[in-house]
């Protein structure tokens, strides 16, 4: 037999024209990530969530009020072996009047369970189809992915399959000290980067192109780190030109990532973001060395608070 095709059917006490100009404003239940126009006759748009899922899309039939199709013309997914599972697919809108209600039959013609990708689609088209477009037709207001930012929805699928991202680690928090006082308590290291695993700092970090070097546990770490970036009370970046992570198999993973502080008024506190650009989770020293800055970020915000 045929795998099916993932399917799925909801209904709704509105027109057919209302449920066909709710699945045309894609932006208002499936994503605002979405560059392109999307209503239109061979119109193509781009839609991304984070670097998760990339996809180009082609509006390749339109009728009014009774069918809309999409062909899928590119796809890069991070997670799945064949990066490209949905090229060629077509996402297919289907509505119809049944009795006194319309029906709307979504269908991607190709997304079997035989896919790699079959179960996070499952789930994710079950989510926006069911319950987003559905709150568009019936409320006038979905539930899409918000621009650029992160989402309870598409998080918990990232937790539920185990799903590796290129997200950088990152922490942020806020104090009621001035931006000058933190800046100027960042670029002394050894006030907050020590204190856990007998770690030795030697070098300086006041002013660009400065070099101090980084090791703890023994031998366990080592790193050099650059100064390339200080904007006074407002940023600060190093960036690792050396490293030596003798626990992993690939030693120099640190070199070339970059260790940045943001730092901005909110209000009356200041806000801090930490985030080491590389340190992804897709790399081996990612879970032990997310969990080293956690702490010492927690030092951090004691010492500021």
């Amino acid at each position: 037999m045929t795998p099916s095709n993932y399917s799925t059917t909801i209904l709704v006490d509105q027109t057919p024209k209302e449920v066909f100009d709710a699945v045309n404003n894609v932006r208002g239940w499936w994503s605002e990530n979405i560059e392109g126009g999307t209503d239109k006759l061979n119109a193509e748009y781009l839609y991304h969530y984070k670097d998760i899922h990339l996809c180009k899309m082609k509006i390749t039939e339109l009728i009014p009020d009774k069918k809309i199709v999409w062909k899928v013309l590119k796809n890069e997914f991070s997670f799945t072996q064949d990066k490209n599972e949905w090229v060629g697919n077509d996402i297919v809108f289907e509505i119809s009047k049944l009795k006194n209600k319309t029906q709307l039959t979504f269908t991607q013609i190709g997304l079997t369970p035989a896919h790699e990708c079959y179960n996070v689609c499952y789930d994710a088209w079950t989510g926006f189809i069911t319950n987003s477009l559905k709150k568009l037709i019936t409320t006038g207001k979905g539930l899409p992915t918000p621009k650029d930012t992160e989402w309870e929805f598409n998080e918990s699928l990232i937790s539920k399959w185990n799903i590796k991202s290129n997200k950088h680690f990152t922490k942020s928090f806020t104090t009621e000290k001035t931006p000058e006082t933190v800046y100027n308590l960042l670029l002394n290291i050894k006030k907050w980067w020590s204190g856990l695993y007998s770690e030795t700092i030697k070098g300086k970090s006041k002013k660009v192109n400065d070099e101090f070097t980084f090791s703890a546990g023994g031998g366990a770490h080592y790193s050099k780190q650059k100064l390339v970036e200080l904007a006074p009370n407002k940023k600060i970046a190093w960036l690792v030109t050396e490293s030596n992570l003798n626990f992993l198999d690939n030693t120099s993973e640190w070199v070339n990532t970059k260790i940045c502080f943001d730092i901005s008024k909110e209000g009356n506190k200041t806000r801090v973001i930490f985030t080491h650009k590389g340190l992804i989770p897709k790399i081996e020293s990612y879970e032990g060395c997310a969990s080293a800055w956690t702490q010492y970020l927690a030092n951090l915000e004691k010492t500021l608070n």
